[in-house]
C-alpha cells in the first residue's frame, strides 16, 4: 500500500506545478518533496518529467493522479455517511443553466442569510458544463435542461420550464412579416428554442434563420435589454423572462399549445447528499414552488 503522505504531497505538486509551492502548502521541506516523489517512483515507474516550465506527467502519472483523486472522492463519502452534523458549516456548490440561475440565486441568498455559516457557491454553465462538473465533484448539485444519461448521476424533475415569444411593450405578432419588421435577438440557444416555439404559431414559416438578426447576447440577463429598448424579438425561457426588472417595457405572445422544458436537479448516485446540501434542495423545492407554481402575470401582447 501507497503511504498516504506520499500520494498527498504529489496531488499538491501536480495541483500547484512546483515543488517549491507543494512544499510551502505542505509546510514540509522542498527535500521532502522530491523525496516523497522519488520513494513513489521507485515503486511505479517515472511519474512526472521536469520542464523549465513546470512539470508534466507520464501516463504513470496520470493513472496515479486518477488513483488520488479516487481515494479523495471515497473519503468525502466516508465522512458524508459517518457526519451526523455536516450541516453546521460549510459549502453549497451549484450549477446551474442561466433562466433557472436567475429564478434559484436570490432564494440561494434568504436561505444564506438565514444559515449565516453556510457558504452559497453558483455557477452558470450550460448543461454539458454541468454534468462535468458535477460529475467531477466540483458541484454538489446542479440542473440540466435534458435527463442525464449516465448511472453515476441521480436525476429527479425539479420544474418545468416554458419557452415564451417576447416582443417590446406594444407590439404585435400576427403574421410573420411583423418578426421580419422586429428583427430577431439571437442567444446561444436562441434559434433551437425558436423554431420549436414559433413552428406552434407559424405552422409554415421559414424558419429563423430567415429572420434578420438585431442582436445576440450569450448573458442570459442581458437579451430582454435588446427587446426592452425595441431593438427586436427573442425567445428565451420563462425564468428568465420573469426575473426581468423591466416587465413593462416587454410583452408576451401567446403562441398556442406550451413548449416545456424540464429542469432536471442532478447529483452523484454513488452517495447521500450532504445535510446541508439536502436541506437546500428541500428549501428551494418549497420557495420555488410556492413563487413559480403559476404563471407570473406580466404585459402581454394580443394574439
Amino acid at each position: 500500500m501507497l503511504n498516504p503522505q506520499w500520494l498527498q504531497t504529489f496531488a499538491a505538486l501536480i495541483e500547484l506545478g512546483s515543488f517549491t509551492r507543494a512544499a510551502e502548502k505542505l509546510q514540509i521541506t522542498q527535500a521532502a518533496v522530491s523525496q516523497h516523489l522519488r520513494q513513489l517512483e521507485d515503486r511505479l515507474g517515472l511519474l512526472v518529467i521536469r520542464r523549465t516550465r513546470g512539470i508534466e506527467l507520464t501516463p504513470a502519472g496520470q493513472a496515479l493522479l486518477d488513483y488520488c483523486k479516487e481515494i479523495e472522492v471515497a473519503d468525502k463519502k466516508l465522512r458524508l455517511r459517518l457526519s451526523d452534523d455536516d450541516d453546521a458549516d460549510g459549502e453549497i456548490g451549484l450549477i446551474s443553466p442561466g433562466s433557472i440561475g436567475l429564478a434559484l440565486f436570490p432564494i440561494l441568498l434568504d436561505l444564506q442569510q438565514d444559515n449565516p455559516n453556510w457558504k452559497m457557491r453558483h455557477r452558470f454553465a450550460p448543461d454539458p458544463e454541468v454534468i462535468s462538473a458535477v460529475l467531477a465533484n466540483q458541484y454538489e448539485l446542479g440542473f440540466v435542461t435534458l435527463k442525464p444519461d449516465d448511472a453515476r448521476l441521480a436525476a429527479s424533475k425539479f420544474a418545468e420550464e416554458p419557452l415564451e415569444l417576447v416582443v417590446p411593450a406594444g407590439e404585435t405578432a400576427h403574421e410573420w412579416s411583423d418578426l421580419q419588421r422586429l428583427g430577431f435577438i439571437d442567444h446561444p440557444d436562441g434559434q433551437a428554442m425558436a423554431n420549436r416555439l414559433l413552428s406552434r404559431r407559424f405552422p409554415r414559416n421559414p424558419g429563423v434563420a430567415s429572420l434578420p438578426r438585431h442582436g445576440f447576447s450569450n448573458q442570459v440577463g442581458l437579451i430582454l435589454e435588446f427587446v426592452a429598448r425595441g431593438l427586436g424579438f427573442t425567445v428565451i425561457p420563462r425564468y428568465a423572462r420573469t426575473v426581468f426588472p423591466k416587465p413593462e417595457a416587454i410583452a408576451v405572445v401567446e403562441c398556442g399549445a406550451p413548449v416545456v422544458d424540464t429542469l432536471w436537479l442532478i447529483h452523484r448516485a454513488e452517495w447521500p447528499l450532504s445535510t446541508r446540501c439536502q436541506k437546500t434542495v428541500d428549501y428551494l423545492r418549497e420557495r420555488f414552488a410556492g413563487a413559480h407554481c403559476k404563471v407570473v402575470k406580466g404585459a402581454r401582447a394580443r394574439a
